[in-house]
């Protein structure tokens, strides 16, 4: 069976082979046997929004994800809308205040939308939360059982950068749609006629903002806390124009299943798109989630035409002959990656495929990449000078460069 059919047939990233894996996420091997924190996955990406209704609608007719289960007032939950929806393997869960005295408006009125907790998949969770309470991790939830008549689901919670959090989760046990309280619900919304039944596959990464001065802190805390590695690391003129800058480090678990890059700001003459996430955001958080699409092309086309808008780039990058002679042969032939402003690029395993949303909500906060890999772990290297290009282009046009 191809990638393209497993990932078409199955529900769950984990019905796929190792090969196919590592196609699509850029996974490695690794024994972990000796890992003090394994962790086997995402499990969900959990977001605040200003309305949770209508933003789960949006991921269902723009990004093409299925709704799953739902918790509410018809639940019993007085406190807030909760709507899981899923594609492929990732899982998003939208949730929005009913009770005007809701956690979750006054986390909205502070940050605006966006992701709260970056929920992992873990086989131990006493195991893991004993030993980051070890390493100095803050626990904001002790594990506990959640239990209904599908079994019981294990779960603890540790702070992370800003307000976000990383809940560790074993569902090994549990057979229900999500958690406890929850319950299965679809949507009536229909897909247009011939539309793919998935438009992406998986979460391959997710960045993280920190202030000027704070990524290393944050590195070593995955390092010493989660058993996380470094991946890459992008500093000076890797990662800078001639008006911004700023700093990156990438950290994954043992096999690159879960992947962090984390910047900070650096000193240039201009406002960076870190400072004007920090001050927009207000304070650290997640930047914007990569997902996995094994047909990049299909992907935009489709969410193009429900009005998601992406960062242009300009002709002169496809028309550079550094370029052609760096990427070599590709699946999809150049003019068609420029009639849709789709970037490229190549290492030493291989090449990927890669564009960036416009933020997709109020405030200049989160976007989204898309991006399809093949065989290359990397993060598009030499495609950052024209993203960040096109982030300052969009940063003058809303007056905050």
């Amino acid at each position: 069976m191809t990638l393209e059919q497993a990932l078409n047939d199955e529900e769950r990233l984990a019905d796929l082979d190792l090969d196919q894996l590592k196609q699509l996420v850029g996974l490695v091997e690794y024994d972990a046997s000796a890992d003090p924190f394994p962790v086997t996955g995402w499990d969900a990406l959990v977001w605040v929004v200003g309305n949770a209704v209508q933003t789960a609608h949006f991921f269902q007719s723009a990004f093409g994800m299925e709704l799953v289960s739902y918790s509410g007032p018809e639940t019993g939950n007085r406190d807030h809308h909760s709507f899981v929806l899923t594609s492929g393997a990732a899982r998003f869960v939208v949730q929005g205040a009913y009770d005007p005295a809701s956690p979750l408006a006054d986390h909205h009125r502070r940050h605006g939308d966006g992701i709260v907790d970056i929920a992992l998949a873990v086989p131990d969770v006493d195991r893991c939360v004993a030993h980051a309470a070890a390493q100095g991790a803050v626990v904001l939830e002790q594990p506990r059982d959640l239990t209904d008549g599908h079994g019981t689901v294990r779960i603890a919670s540790i702070a992370a950068y800003g307000d976000t959090r990383h809940t560790l989760v074993d569902r090994s046990r549990y057979s229900g749609p999500y958690l406890p309280g929850y319950v299965p619900r679809t949507s009536s919304f229909q897909k247009r006629p011939g539309a793919p039944k998935r438009l992406f596959q998986a979460v391959d990464h997710v960045v993280g903002n920190v202030e000027l001065g704070a990524m290393d802190q944050w590195v070593e805390f995955y390092h010493r806390v989660m058993g996380f590695t470094n991946m890459a690391e992008f500093i000076g003129d890797d990662i800078a124009t001639d008006y911004s800058a700023l700093m990156s480090k990438v950290v994954a678990d043992g096999n690159h299943r879960v992947k962090f890059p984390l910047n900070e700001p650096a000193i240039a003459a201009k406002k960076s798109q870190i400072d004007e996430y920090l001050e927009f955001y207000g304070g650290p958080g997640a930047q914007h989630v990569a997902l996995a699409t094994i047909d990049i092309v299909t992907t935009v086309d489709a969410m193009r035409a429900e009005g998601v808008e992406f960062l242009s780039t300009p002709a002169s990058y496809y028309e550079d002959p550094q370029l052609r002679a760096r990427i070599g042969d590709v699946r999809v032939p150049i003019e068609e990656l420029q009639s849709r402003g789709i970037l490229v690029d190549r290492d030493e395993d291989g090449y990927l495929l890669q564009i960036f949303t416009r933020p997709t909500g109020d405030r200049p906060t989160v976007f989204f990449e898309l991006i399809e890999r093949h065989g290359s772990l990397g993060f598009g290297k030499g495609n950052f000078k024209a993203l960040f290009e096109a982030i300052e282009r969009e940063q003058e046009r809303r007056g905050n460069f």
